[in-house]
């Protein structure tokens, strides 16, 4: 068994590695600055909690020390806030990764890297292929492809082992749905408990390839126990495509209830539909998703549900 590092650990899809990583018989060391990410998705976990930022060296180093490998999961993941604030987004989804890259070089250790589908743009090609250009079309995007070439530069030139998996739209438990700045299906299933009003930015026949976090945690740990070449980059998806106003059909069906929405102007920098070919992560991991995308949303939807309902009763 092994023991690996995440970066970002009490994060979304952080927290989710860490329990498959346990599951799996793994050791696990986490290094977040809690900015985004919360010590109570962690609870209950035997794992090793270090508080820091990946922009520390020092602290880098002291936490790869001992370890196998490196999860990166730390970024600041929003296509808005991105555009809002271009610098921070690309410290740290950029410049973050590249200390990342440097303290794994100096540690040898491989590193799966938490890539993004936004590298693909707003291409009409459908669906998206790993060979296929990179035409990212905000400050995040960007950042995030400047990070997974670091990673192809780091395999190529220093040797060091580096997988890249392209994300495309994860959701389910534990996703923060208190920001202006969550992702749709969070906010979508809040109101859909709450009755209130959901935003839906364009016409809502924007679509989206969305990935349950599971499935996203377990193709994480074949990347990391799997020989690939340095530099390998791989889509992690489901391989399908749904709307938002399908999503809000299915919520509808689930609460039994209409939700109330208003449409509101495009959001600069989004694109129009994303959908991944999986084709290539099936051949060389193995992988496909477990979980279909109304089992996730009701599943994610229950989750909510307790949650909401633990804190009324706490209350």
């Amino acid at each position: 068994m092994g023991r690996y590092l995440i970066t970002g650990g009490a994060g979304f899809v952080g927290s989710h590695i860490a329990e498959a990583c346990l599951a799996a018989g793994h050791e696990v060391r986490v290094l977040d600055d809690l900015s985004l990410g919360l010590a109570e998705n962690l609870a209950g976990l035997p794992v090793e909690l270090v508080e820091g930022s990946i922009l520390d060296p020092a602290r880098l180093a002291r936490c790869l020390a001992g370890v196998d490998g490196v999860f990166h999961e730390a970024a600041i993941p929003s296509v808005p806030r991105s555009v809002e604030d271009p610098v921070t987004s690309f410290e740290v989804n950029a410049t973050g990764t590249l200390q990342v890259l440097q303290a794994a070089r100096q540690a040898g250790v491989r590193v799966v890297y938490a890539g993004s589908s936004s590298a693909y743009g707003d291409s009409e090609t459908l669906p998206k292929r790993e060979d296929m250009p990179a035409r990212p079309l905000s400050p995040c995007a960007a950042a995030k492809l400047a990070g997974e070439q670091l990673c192809q530069v780091f395999a190529r030139v220093y040797g060091l082992p580096t997988v890249v998996l392209r994300y495309f739209n994860v959701f389910g438990p534990r996703q923060r749905a208190d920001s202006p700045y969550s992702g749709v299906i969070a906010r979508f299933c809040m109101a859909a408990l709450d009755g209130s009003e959901v935003r839906v930015d364009g016409d809502g026949e924007q679509s989206r390839d969305f990935t349950y976090v599971s499935d996203v945690a377990r193709g994480n740990l074949l990347a990391m126990t799997s020989d690939l070449p340095g530099g390998t980059v791989l889509n992690l998806s489901g391989g399908g495509r749904y709307s938002l106003l399908r999503l809000l059909e299915v919520l509808e069906g689930l609460v039994g209830r209409p939700i109330p929405r208003r449409h509101a102007a495009p959001r600069p920098g989004d694109v129009r539909h994303s959908q991944a070919d999986v084709s290539r992560a099936r051949e060389l991991l193995g992988f496909a998703t477990e979980v279909g995308f109304e089992e996730g949303v009701r599943s994610t939807l229950d989750w909510y549900r307790e949650q909401r309902d633990g804190a009324a009763t706490n209350d």
